[in-house]
């Protein structure tokens, strides 16, 4: 059986950058393995604007900010695999792949880092009544098709969900000439960035409409019209409400899953809330050698956190394989969301081993206006940070220093929660 310092699983932002990382950390046999024909994952379609501002200091179309990656891998001689599936990872850590070139292999490897990234929630998953005409789309598909392929998707839209890909591809669909008659989200807020409803929606005058959702698809073989409905506060949708819409595309962006099907397959716990492994400090999950950075942890909002993260967890799985980890005894710390934050990610710190400081980031449940993010040690509050506004949208952190547990030696947990004073 062959054997690889470390493999990666995943030839996007968040794969490219552990690579580069691990690689910088001094450990020399890697591999990449990619499913598609191209590195850069999902950024090879976002041709907008936008990223990089954090980790470049200058804005980037998707593709340039894959570029820059790939071209350090490039540079550092990192081979990769092209068209390449993995099926299996076991907690052995051997990792069992499938291309043309090969077949069917198997490798071992000393650590392995799952940067798998996410996929688009179905129509299936939403339970909307009516038939399965042409013309139904989620927006990455949708955006695959007109950024990459070439299609135009269709020229009256109504877009399902208010999340970043669905605010993007509303302005790119309305840029190809196409009418976006209405943008409907379930919830009372929008699951996306507030720059991107506003550079997107309020610039081309595109209606939001807030607690509304989709209640019937009209049309056998084409789309040719949908009702959206007004909700209540349990998301029914309330009688009397409906509103009819001519259109002839219906765009779904009503949510991203971590593609964890091969995590599961490791045996590792899964946390209910981001749909990832639960993860320490140092990126890595129950199963010794096996870190996870990305969207395949969480879902992030700006790529420029992915690579921040995914350097993390190549360093960390450099030092896995090089031995450098074994510290003095541990002592594991708990984070528990609370009080208007939905979760944590790390899930756990040990802070006797970690680094001189952890970032830990979170998502909050509501719309908040003039909240603290407070951080409390035990029944201790020991900082607190005031907040305009937060919103699920976008994602927000804390950074935890090492010395500040100098004083806490029987630290069992730390809470991070939104307070109003």
């Amino acid at each position: 059986m062959m054997h690889h310092d470390i493999v990666i699983i995943g030839g996007g932002p968040a794969g490219l950058a552990a690579a580069v990382s691990a690689r910088r950390a001094g450990v020399e046999d890697i591999l990449i393995l990619e499913r598609d024909n191209v590195l850069g994952g999902i950024l090879n379609q976002c041709i907008h604007n936008g990223f990089g501002l954090h980790t470049f200091k200058e804005e980037l179309t998707g593709p340039e900010y894959a570029a820059r990656y790939i071209e350090m891998v490039t540079e550092e001689k990192i081979p990769y695999r092209l068209n390449t599936m993995v099926i299996d990872i076991n907690s052995e850590k051997e990792v069992t792949y499938i291309n043309r070139e090969e077949g069917l292999v198997t490798i071992k490897a000393g650590a392995v880092i799952l940067a798998m990234g996410c996929r688009e929630r179905p129509r299936g998953a939403l339970n909307i009544p009516g038939y399965r005409p042409a013309g139904i789309f989620s927006a990455g598909t949708a955006q695959r098709l007109m950024n990459i392929e070439g299609y135009s998707v269709g020229k009256e839209v109504v877009i399902l969900g208010s999340g970043d890909i669905g605010l993007i591809m509303a302005r790119r669909m309305t840029l190809e000439g196409a009418k976006v008659k209405v943008v409907a989200e379930l919830m009372p807020y929008s699951g996306g960035l507030k720059r991107n409803i506003v550079q997107c929606l309020d610039d081309y005058d595109i209606p939001l409409k807030l607690s509304h959702t989709v209640t019937e698809i009209h049309g056998k073989e084409r789309v040719t019209g949908i009702t959206i409905a007004e909700v209540d506060g349990n998301r029914k949708p309330i009688p009397g409400t409906e509103e009819y819409y001519s259109c002839d595309t219906l765009l779904l962006s009503v949510g991203l899953i971590p593609e964890n099907e091969l995590t599961k397959g490791i045996g590792v716990s899964m946390n209910r809330i981001t749909s990832g492994p639960n993860v320490n400090d140092h990126l890595q999950t129950e199963a010794e050698g096996v870190f996870a950075c990305g969207n395949v942890l969480h879902v992030h909002d700006l790529v420029d956190y992915v690579s921040e993260e995914a350097n993390l967890a190549g360093k960390n799985a450099a030092a896995y394989v090089k031995k450098e980890t074994a510290g003095e005894e541990t002592k594991e710390v708990r984070l528990e969301a609370s009080n208007g934050v939905r979760y944590t990610v790390p899930q756990s710190l040990d802070i006797r081993n970690m680094n001189d400081q952890v970032v830990v980031r979170f998502r909050v449940v509501d719309v908040y206006k003039d909240r603290f993010i407070s951080v409390y040690y035990g029944d201790e509050r020991v900082s607190k940070r005031k907040k305009k506004v937060l919103a699920p949208g976008e994602m927000e952190q804390v950074i935890l220093k090492k010395d500040s547990f100098k004083n806490y030696p029987d630290l069992e947990k730390i809470v991070i929660c939104t307070e109003v004073e």
